[in-house]
């Protein structure tokens, strides 16, 4: 019972930490570990020895599978040269860099286990650079090339952990062999990708045969730890392993799951990495009593401590920003970015360097250093400074640095368009298809329902654009008033529900149906509201002949819809033709004159003249900039 009832405080903690932190506008993980170290000095709290065994198989894997899931192969394979070089060379670099200033500092430890705790603070960590990148709202590639560093830098790091630990049974003045750390990665890196792959293929082909969303989960809730056990088993990374079979399972998943395994998968993996994410920093603050009770007992005098102690956190933060700047610019050289069409400018590399916050990973390995290492309790202490430390100083600074060099956020407005677009090109390729399969004859309007259905998600799409000011748009006012009805509907079926008359079963499937259709309508009134909030456009760099030769006029007439205006009807948004300047009504509007221009001129090019819009649209090739 004492077991169970501190798991449920420490859930309890979490979940309350993490909202008020939300409401207050701070990221979690700073708030968890104060709150943590405050409790560990609490009357009636045990003492919590974060065990490796807990952390490396209990919690980085499900951790590390849930990050690989939402990250994008195809945005990791265009990162993947910035990547390597951080998640494999930067860890190399520190570990040799932090090793110099503990063994400057403290000879008396000797080399390997410098470079014991070198490597065990090399590493940033996955969930602090997702917890805090994503919070902040940094640009989507700093946070994809921070997730790719996160999730292979574990596999170097504990690479050299474990050929640094081996050296230090054998001679405690020698230098960890650099050859032999080398190709124990290459072998553990090789066979942790070969397990990935294997994993990988195996859950493929059984998914193929799986259309129960349950079993489908219960699946998912396995790969990552038999992926890791196998890989490690056979003296490969375990870590490797995990990374590359979420990455493959998550771009295939639209191939390989049914709709509802994949609702069913994300929303799972998404309350346990919520869970153990915040969890692990509530962790790490409960370690601070009993690390630093330990410390007290060190033969080392206090000022010694201290200095190794803050010298490391100072080096682990340095020597990244040291090797950022020298690799972005002879090695990585950016080109431009697809978003913006811009090289990426310094700014975003100063912020990539100062994202080196470390995690529990760091923490737990600190454990593995053997106890008969010569002042262990003071390297534990140096490895929880530099989790505390890191997460303190550049978790807490981040945002503000990154308003100061006003590097931009990701738009809504952006992401708004760009949904659109997507959408209209989908359907597109659906009515092609719908074409091809109705044979001219629809006695019952089939055809025609869907291609009106498909206009009106369309519609949808482009109405949370924005809409003239002070006026609710036709989608906006469908989502209000099909909301009010699913309340309606919703308290009529748990009326019938309490008299007993309707099997539980079917009551069960038609509230869940309702739930799927509010949910819809939940997440598209958000999107709504955060475009409305920042009404910003950039261009988005498309590709289009038509695009490229038609920059942007403002109109030179009363920006009006003139055929609605002769015909006595309203209009929702308007577009202006760039070819001749007739400005017409939006395909939301009754009547479409803006299509209707284009059909009758073959002009290929509108824009919006809606406040605060400035993208444009081609007809021909669907494509908008």
């Amino acid at each position: 019972m004492e077991v169970a009832f501190l798991l449920v405080a420490i859930a309890v903690t979490v979940l309350t930490v993490t909202a008020i932190a939300g409401r207050l506008g701070f990221a979690p993980p700073v708030p968890l570990i104060a709150v943590g170290w405050a409790a560990s000095y609490l009357p009636g709290v045990p003492t919590i020895h974060l065990e490796p065994e807990v952390v490396l198989l209990g919690l980085l894997p499900p951790l590390l599978y849930a990050a690989a899931l939402g990250t994008s192969l195809v945005d990791f394979n265009a990162n993947r040269r910035p990547i390597l070089l951080l998640s494999v060379g930067l860890v190399v670099f520190t570990t040799f860099g932090v090793a110099v200033v503990v063994h400057a500092i403290l000879p008396e430890v000797g080399w390997p286990a410098a470079f014991a705790i070198g490597a065990v603070v090399a590493p940033p960590d996955a969930v602090a650079a997702t917890a805090i990148g994503r919070r902040i709202g940094l640009p989507r590639r700093i946070v994809t090339i921070l997730e790719g560093e996160s999730l292979l830098n574990d596999a170097t790091a504990l690479v050299g952990l474990r050929t640094a630990i081996a050296a230090i049974g054998v001679a405690t003045t020698a230098m960890a062999p650099v050859g032999e750390i080398a190709i124990d990665f290459v072998v553990a890196a090789g066979g942790g990708l070969a397990v990935g792959v294997v994993g990988f293929v195996l859950v493929a082909k059984i998914r193929k045969h799986v259309t129960d969303p349950v079993l489908d989960t219960g699946i998912s809730l396995v790969v990552p730890f038999a992926t890791y056990i196998a890989a490690e088993e056979i003296h490969a990374s375990g870590v490797v392993a995990v990374v590359v079979a979420g990455l493959l399972l998550g771009h295939k998943a639209p191939v390989i799951q049914t709709a509802q395994s994949r609702i069913a998968e994300r929303m799972n993996w998404r309350t346990l990495a919520f869970i153990l994410e915040n969890t692990v920093f509530l962790l790490i603050g409960l370690q601070a009593r009993w690390l630093l009770d330990d410390v007290r007992e060190s033969s080392l005098p206090t000022g010694t401590i201290v200095a190794v102690c803050l010298s490391t956190l100072v080096a682990v933060v340095v020597l990244r920003l040291v090797w950022v700047f020298p690799v972005r610019y002879l090695l990585v050289r950016p080109g431009a970015d697809p978003a913006t069409g811009q090289r990426p400018p310094a700014s975003y590399t100063f912020l990539i360097g100062w994202a080196g916050m470390r995690g529990v990973v760091t923490l737990a390995a600190a454990f593995v250093i053997p106890e008969s290492v010569e002042h262990r309790e003071v390297l534990l202490m140096i490895a929880f400074t530099v989790v505390a430390g890191t997460l303190l100083l550049q978790g807490m600074s981040l945002g503000w640095i990154a308003r100061r060099l006003r590097v931009p956020s990701p738009d809504p407005m952006d992401d708004a368009l760009a949904r659109a677009t997507l959408l209209q090109q989908a359907s597109k390729a659906g009515e092609k298809r719908l074409a091809e399969l109705a044979d001219g004859e629809d006695p019952y309007g089939v055809v025609d329902l869907i291609r009106q259905r498909i206009e009106q998600r369309n519609f949808a799409a482009w109405e949370r654009l924005g809409t003239t000011e002070g006026e609710e748009s036709p989608a906006a006012l469908y989502a209000r008033l099909r909301e009010e009805m699913i309340g309606a509907e919703r308290a009529r079926v748990l009326e019938i529900r309490s008299t007993g008359s309707v099997p539980s079963e079917v009551v069960s499937d038609v509230l869940a149906m309702l739930d799927i259709e509010e949910s819809m309508l939940d997440a598209a009134e958000q999107e709504r509201a955060d475009v409305e909030a920042e009404r910003v456009s950039r261009p988005a760099g498309q590709q289009c002949e038509h695009l490229e030769s038609m920059p942007l006029v403002d109109p030179d007439r009363p920006v009006e819809c003139e055929d609605c205006v002769r015909i006595g009807s309203r209009w929702v948004a308007l577009r202006m033709c760039l070819t001749c300047g007739d400005i017409g009504c939006c395909d939301s509007s009754p009547n479409r004159h803006a299509t209707a221009h284009f059909h009758a001129t073959a002009h290929p090019v509108i824009r919006s003249v809606e406040p605060g819009e400035d993208w444009r649209w081609c007809y021909v090739h669907h494509l908008t900039a």
